[in-house]
């Protein structure tokens, strides 16, 4: 076994690294998929306890059986590094590394160590750190010593988009201890505290909401001066919705293209229309404006954090889907052809011409992962 997977290994000491992670800083050994490269490094707190949530749809949760230091995140392995190397590795690529994002777990040893490592990786080099936080242990004087430890942005995973989802998902429905009105007020403070435009939240597509919904809190995360970083539900093996299907293509490709018209502040909700579904029908642009939006690709590019070039730099490469013709958030540029598939997927056979939305039947592994 290999020593860095005892539960002795436990932060602030050791940290878990994202694979992707991993690879960039050289721990690991392999290729991405159409050279696919991230910028960011992802860092996970890790502890014998393990996480207190119980989220139905995650695979660290309480509820999922097994140890939590084998338990994976987002399908991949979290191996488990020291921290003094992350750091030394770092270093070593400056090139390579352009943001940092610590992601708390909800253990209440998470708050000091997270405001500790944060200090450490901002006193060693001149990279900026985000912080995935977990509102549900933290209060507001813990947001006001983040910024003072060196964290420039927040994230706040609120990932459901209604209340009655989220409490069916993460609150009383699953024994968890989360709320919905904790993260919203979370997302608010942290707004207030760090500024416009630096926190904002993390959304799921396909837990059972319309499209309507999903884009109404994303509004929401917009008029409070946020952004949003948009998944798609993809099942995590052992989880309590290992067997929930996948949220259709077109579904997804439509609520990525809202997401950016609101976060790009190009157009609101109000000006969307939608059928008895709660499907989105039209965005409110004229055809030709439509098609240079679709046609730009940036709508289904990963939506994170950016590093200190001003470019996306958490991309999370493949975090919720395949490589393939399957891909739901592009880790680069699309190219013409990616863009033709992605007018497929949404219907739109040819410029300026939005099929009418219709109720999808429900997609399957199998249609995922082939993009149809």
């Amino acid at each position: 076994m290999d020593q860095r997977q005892t539960h002795a290994h436990e932060s602030p000491e050791y940290l878990r690294t994202s694979l992707a992670a991993a690879l960039t800083l050289g721990f690991e050994r392999g290729r991405f998929y159409r050279n696919a490269r991230t910028f960011c490094v992802n860092v996970l707190l890790t502890y014998k306890e393990g996480c207190a949530a119980r989220c139905a749809y995650c695979g660290l949760s309480h509820n999922r059986p097994g140890l939590y230091d084998k338990k994976s995140f987002i399908r991949v392995p979290w191996p488990v590094y020291p921290l003094d190397e992350i750091i030394q590795r770092i270093s070593e690529r400056p090139d390579r590394v352009k943001r940092i994002c610590i992601s708390m777990i909800t253990n209440r040893r998470a708050i000091q160590d997270t405001k500790d490592i944060c200090a450490r990786l901002r006193s060693s080099f001149d990279v900026p750190v985000s912080l995935l936080i977990s509102p549900t242990i933290l209060n507001h004087q813990d947001l006001m010593d983040f910024k003072r430890a060196g964290a420039d942005k927040i994230g706040v995973a609120v990932d459901l988009a209604t209340p009655a989802l989220f409490d069916r998902f993460r609150g009383k429905g699953v024994g968890g201890p989360h709320k919905w009105s904790t993260y919203w007020e979370c997302l608010r403070d942290s707004l207030e505290i760090f500024g416009k435009g630096n926190a904002g939240a993390h959304f799921i597509v396909g837990m059972g909401e319309t499209e309507r919904e999903m884009c109404s809190s994303m509004q929401r995360v917009r008029d409070m001066g946020g952004g949003t970083h948009l998944f798609s539900f993809f099942p995590e093996p052992g989880s309590q919705m290992a067997d929930h299907p996948l949220p259709p293509m077109d579904q997804y490709r439509r609520i990525q293209v809202s997401r950016y018209l609101i976060d790009s502040q190009i157009t609101t909700i109000n000006s969307f229309t939608s059928n008895d579904h709660g499907e989105i029908t039209g965005f409110g642009l004229p055809g030709i404006e439509l098609d240079r939006v679709i046609d730009s690709g940036e709508p289904f590019r990963t939506s994170g954090c950016e590093g200190y070039d001003g470019e996306v730099a958490c991309n999370r490469p493949f975090a919720n889907s395949r490589p393939g013709d399957g891909m739901r958030n592009y880790p680069f540029p699309p190219e013409a052809e990616d863009i033709k598939l992605i007018r497929l997927q949404m219907g739109i056979h040819a410029p300026s011409s939005l099929t009418p939305a219709h109720k999808p039947e429900k997609s399957t592994p199998s249609e995922f992962r082939t993009g149809h």
